[in-house]
This record gives structure tokens, sequence and C-alpha cells, in this order.
């Protein structure tokens, strides 16, 4: 996809942005201390960020900022929608486990959307940290980046908030579910 595909029409952009701006302003305790004046002038300076941030919104997964990189600069999104987002669900872990299907492929894979989205999953540690802002995946599951010890043995590991506790399963990387998606991240 070219540099020139991921730039939103102005009414698009303006209507995205109005909805980031409501969003960071109603859960100020994901980013304590921030400001949206700096985070919109960041996204707004990176068109390709702002198109992802769209991918992640069109997707269900309703972004937010929960940190600031210090060192970069960045702020840092997650996908905060209460339940894993629903345009993502469905999927296997990756592109070798979907190939591994012989029947019921799903449509796609976490890793590949992801990609193309501009995105990452999860990590464990990120997981744990979302769920530290406040209880999500209380019905759902996400997947996140599975250690590569791991995926070499044909596993994925997926998390979600249960009992007032993160708790991380495993599952064959080429299962797929109605009520597992992943959630992402993404720098800007």
């Amino acid at each position: 996809m070219t540099k020139r595909n991921k730039e939103l029409p102005l009414e698009q952009r303006e209507e995205l942005l109005r909805t980031l701006k409501a969003r960071f302003e109603k859960n100020m305790h994901r980013h304590k201390g921030l400001e949206w004046g700096k985070v919109q002038a960041k996204i707004e300076a990176n068109t390709e960020k702002l198109w992802s941030l769209n991918e992640m919104e069109g997707t269900g997964g309703e972004p937010d900022v929960v940190g600031h990189d210090k060192k970069t600069g960045e702020y840092i999104f997650y996908d905060c929608s209460a339940e894993s987002p629903k345009g993502r669900r469905s999927v296997c872990y990756d592109s070798e486990a979907l190939e591994s299907r012989k029947k019921h492929k799903p449509e796609n894979n976490a890793i590949d959307m992801a990609t193309a989205m501009g995105i990452e999953l999860l990590t464990e540690e990120q997981y744990r940290m979302l769920q530290k802002l406040e209880n999500f995946d209380m019905k759902t599951s996400s997947w996140v980046q599975t250690p590569a010890s791991i995926r070499k043995l044909g596993g994925a590991i997926f998390c979600d908030y249960r009992y007032d506790t993160v708790f991380v399963y495993h599952n064959g990387a080429e299962s797929y579910y109605a009520a597992r998606g992943f959630r992402g991240s993404l720098r800007v």
C-alpha cells in the first residue's frame, strides 16, 4: 500500500480527531498529566499514524492515549474498547496458522491484520498494564504477542480478565473464536 492510500480526506480526519479528543477528555484516568493539544499536534504531523488510528477506530478498537514516552516524545495509544474489537474477532494468530487450516479457515489472522493497520499486537506486559487502568475483556479475549519458543511449537497466547484477575492462556495458533480478537498499540 502506498503512502498516498494512507491519507484520510479532510472531513474524515476532522471527525476522527473530534472522536479521539472526546474520548481523551472523558477518560483522563488513562493519561493523567497529558494535554490533548500536544497529542493532537503529534497526530496531525503524521498522516500515516492518523490513518492507523482511523483503522483502529473503524474496527471497533476505540484507541486512546495510555502513556507518553519521554525519551522519544511519542504518545502511546492502545485499543481501549470494553471488549476485544468487534472488527478484529474470529481470527487465528498468524499467516502460518491460517495456512495450516485445512477446513473452516477464518477470513484473516491477527498478525497480518495488525501489520496492515500499521499497529502491533499488545504484549502480555502491555495487556497487564492496560488492565491496571480499568477492566477490559470481561466477556471476550485478545491474542497477544507470542514468544517465538511457544509459536515454534504451534501455540499462541491470549489474555482476558475474569474474577478480578488477568489470565494468560494458550491455544493452537490456528484456532479462532467469535469472542477472540486482538488489541493493538501505536506510538505517535
